[in-house]
C-alpha cells in the first residue's frame, strides 16, 4: 500500500498517519519527494484503504499490485543510491567493478588491482569461494584469498566485492569485503538472503541462471524485508536455448528493472557472453541502456587463469573499454571516473 500525503501536510499529520499504520501492525517507509511525502506500507495485516484516506493530511491511498513491495518503484519512487564512503552506486556516475574471477596469488591480485584502478575502476571484484559446476574445478583459496584481495584493494584505494555462498560464511566475508555478492546459483537461497537482510553492508544480487525479472525482484525483497536497504541488482545473462554464448545477456532487463524498481542495476557482460572478445560490446550496450554500473572480469594473465580465463579481459583491453565508455556515458547524462581522465591526461 502507498499513502500519498497532501502537498501541504504538516509533520504532525504525517507522524499521526505513521503512528496509526504502526498501530495496525504495519511497517512504514517514508520517502519525501520534491512536493509530497509518500509512505510505503508493508505487512501481513489487512487494512481498508478508506480507514487511512480519512486521516488528516492524506491525499490518496494506492494498492501495490506487484508481489514485491519494498523493491517496487511505487513503494519508493526515488532512485536508491547505495553509498559506501565517497562511492555512490546509482547516482550520476557509472561505477565500474573489475578484477579477477578468483584470487590466485598476491602478485596476481596486486597486478590486476593496479591495472583496473589505473583505468578508472572504483571497486575490485574477486572470488575466494568459487561455486563451480564441476567438483574438480578450482574452488578458491577461502580466507587466504579474501586476505589477498583485501590487501590489493587497500593498496590501490579500491572497494572490494566478493561472493558469499553460505550463511556460515557471512561473518568471515564481512571482515574483508565492502559489498557482499550473491551469485546466480544462490539467488533463491532464501535462508542466505534473509540473513543478509540483517547485515549492514550492501548486497550485489545476481539474477539467477533461469530467473524471471519478477523472481529476481522477489529475491531482493527478502533482503530488503530484513532491513538492509542497500541492494544492488546485477544482470549477468540467463540460460536460453542459444549455445553460441555462455549465457544470453538480457540487455532489455536493464530498462525494464529501472522502470519497475528503485534499486540500482549493474551489468555483468563477462558472464553474459563468456568470451572476452564480446565483453566490450556488451559493456557499451549496457551503459547505453541505463546500467548504473558494470562488473567485469580482468586478469593480468588470463590465458593462465585458474578460472574463467576465456571471459577475462587483458588489462590493455579493459583500459581501451574504459576510454570508450567515457565517450558513451556523457551522451546519456552520465560520467565514468573523471579523476582517471585527469590523472592520465585523456581527452574527455
Amino acid at each position: 500500500m502507498i499513502v500519498v500525503m497532501e502537498e501541504r501536510a504538516t509533520e504532525a499529520q504525517i507522524d499521526a498517519v505513521i503512528a496509526r499504520l504502526i498501530e495496525l501492525g504495519m511497517d512504514v517507509h517514508r520517502s519525501s519527494g520534491a512536493t509530497r511525502t509518500v509512505l510505503g506500507v508493508v505487512g501481513t495485516g489487512k487494512i481498508e484503504k478508506e480507514m487511512i484516506e480519512i486521516l488528516d493530511g492524506v491525499h490518496e491511498v494506492l494498492r501495490i499490485s506487484e508481489p514485491y513491495k519494498r523493491a517496487s518503484r511505487s513503494y519508493h519512487p526515488e532512485d536508491t543510491v547505495v553509498t559506501i564512503d565517497d562511492l555512490r552506486i546509482g547516482g550520476d556516475e557509472v561505477i565500474v567493478m573489475a578484477g579477477p574471477c578468483s584470487a590466485e596469488s598476491d602478485e596476481q591480485c596486486q597486478a590486476t588491482a593496479a591495472a583496473v584502478r589505473r583505468a578508472g575502476a572504483k571497486v575490485l571484484r574477486g572470488g575466494a569461494f568459487k561455486p563451480r559446476s564441476s567438483p574438480y574445478s578450482f574452488q578458491g583459496h577461502g580466507e587466504h584469498g579474501l586476505q589477498m584481495l583485501r590487501r590489493a584493494a587497500d593498496t590501490h584505494t579500491l572497494k572490494l566485492v566478493s561472493e558469499v555462498m553460505d550463511v556460515s560464511q557471512i561473518e568471515l566475508v564481512a571482515k574483508y569485503c565492502d559489498i557482499f555478492q550473491v551469485g546466480a546459483r544462490n539467488m533463491q537461497n532464501y535462508t542466505l538472503l534473509r540473513e543478509l537482510g540483517h547485515a549492514r553492508k550492501p548486497v550485489l544480487l545476481k539474477r539467477g541462471i533461469s530467473a524471471t525479472i519478477e523472481e529476481w525482484l522477489l529475491s531482493a525483497e527478502y533482503i530488503l524485508a530484513g532491513g538492509n536497504t542497500d541492494v544492488i541488482l546485477c544482470e549477468r545473462g540467463i540460460r536460453t536455448f542459444e549455445t553460441a554464448t555462455r549465457n544470453t545477456f538480457d540487455i532489455s532487463a536493464i530498462p525494464v528493472v529501472k522502470k519497475l524498481s528503485h534499486l540500482p542495476v549493474v551489468a555483468d557482460p563477462s558472464h553474459g557472453a563468456g568470451r572476452r572478445d564480446m565483453v566490450a560490446q556488451l559493456a557499451r550496450a549496457a551503459v547505453a541502456a541505463g546500467a548504473d554500473g558494470l562488473i567485469i572480469e580482468v586478469h593480468n594473465d588470463p590465458d593462465h587463469a585458474l578460472s574463467d580465463g576465456a571471459q577475462s579481459m587483458f588489462p590493455a583491453q579493459f583500459d581501451r573499454l574504459m576510454a570508450e565508455l567515457r565517450i558513451i556515458a556523457p551522451a546519456i547524462g552520465r560520467s565514468i571516473c573523471l579523476e582517471a581522465v585527469a590523472r592520465r591526461g585523456w581527452a574527455r
